[in-house]
């Protein structure tokens, strides 16, 4: 109960883990890439693979954790949250810190300017629709931005607002919030609801009321943005098609059955659609301020690249020489097309 608890017990499993923090920490993965200019052209933006060493049997990783993988793996979930409590905020990714060696250098600046810009935190290329996100809970909890009652220990991380990257306020990598990002579709946050961490039995019924109204305004965001269908020209869907928004350097995949679903924030996207053996199609998709997602779909053509690529192959890829119509074929012109046909 209550009155047993304290931020130690029942923060850790049985086996001594912090589930939120057992995650595979694929964000300095991730910046590592950058750093030697491979993404994404050699290492995905997204849906970064788990480490071959984290799967191991004898990782130290919890069985909660591998279960937890498994099934975001399994559902193509789109807004997620974990609930904890002992805080009142809402913390949103990157939850690690971006060591200052990594991070891509700046102008220099003045001291004031570190509290609200500090050059070790790193952005998500969705850090606007996550502020969204955040803010449409925080704003809609009865006493998260209440600047009178100030923050719940010391200072108020979150100058007020309720929200807080994780990064600024509690910098931890292998975070469960930064996982979701960076290997599925889901965009996630933690929600601290309130400044006790274990509430006895007779204060439920206020958190409740307190937390009500957030957690259907927070839910209702998931139908912000866009989301349809990709499929060939005979209407079949196309799984694991990339989706990329233009201007947002972090793409997601369609699910089985080829249908997509993308939180954005009002405004006018350049969208784009791509999948191995299909030519790419691009189109406009607005993003409205009324709650209804924004229906794109697309159809993709077949490509002739996977071909060309084969006929590549068996050239060396170099160059095929172009053969001019009325010349005579030489034996070894004469060799290689009969190989290519």
């Amino acid at each position: 109960g209550s009155e047993l608890g304290n931020w130690a017990l029942g923060h850790w499993t049985e086996e001594g883990y912090d589930l939120f923090e057992n995650f595979p920490d694929l964000a300095s993965a991730l910046w590592a890439a950058e750093e030697r200019k491979l993404v994404p052209h050699k290492f995905p933006n997204h849906h970064i693979p788990i480490p071959e060493h984290y799967l191991a049997e004898d990782a130290t990783v919890a069985v909660e954790t591998r279960a937890v993988m498994a099934w975001m793996d399994k559902n193509p979930f789109v807004l997620g949250a974990n609930l904890q409590g002992g805080e009142k905020l809402v913390s949103y990714p990157f939850d690690t810190a971006r060591p200052v060696s990594e991070t891509p250098a700046a102008a220099p600046r003045r001291p004031d300017d570190y509290e609200d810009d500090n050059p070790e935190l790193q952005e998500t290329p969705d850090h606007a629709i996550f502020r969204w996100l955040a803010i449409s809970y925080a704003s809609a909890h009865l006493t998260m931005t209440e600047t009178f009652r100030g923050g719940c220990h010391t200072q108020d991380m979150t100058n007020a607002m309720g929200i807080v990257q994780g990064a600024k306020w509690h910098p931890r990598a292998g975070s469960m919030n930064d996982f979701s990002y960076l290997h599925t579709n889901c965009l996630e946050l933690s929600i601290y609801l309130g400044c006790d961490k274990f509430p006895h039995e007779s204060e439920l019924q206020q958190e409740w009321e307190n937390n009500k109204e957030s957690l259907l305004t927070f839910m209702e965001q998931v139908h912000r943005g866009i989301k349809g269908l990709v499929t060939d020209q005979q209407g079949e869907p196309i799984a694991n098609a990339t989706i990329v928004v233009g201007g947002i350097n972090h793409n997601i995949k369609t699910a089985s059955g080829g249908d997509y679903w993308r939180i954005l924030n009002p405004g006018e996207y350049r969208v784009s659609a791509r999948a191995e053996g299909y030519n790419p199609s691009v189109k406009t998709c607005n993003v409205f301020y009324d709650i209804g997602a924004t229906q794109c779909n697309f159809v993709l053509s077949r490509s002739n690249w996977k071909r060309i690529r084969e006929i590549m192959a068996m050239n060396g890829n170099r160059p095929i020489r172009r053969i001019v119509p009325g010349r005579p074929m030489t034996p070894r012109e004469r060799m290689r097309l009969r190989m290519r046909l």
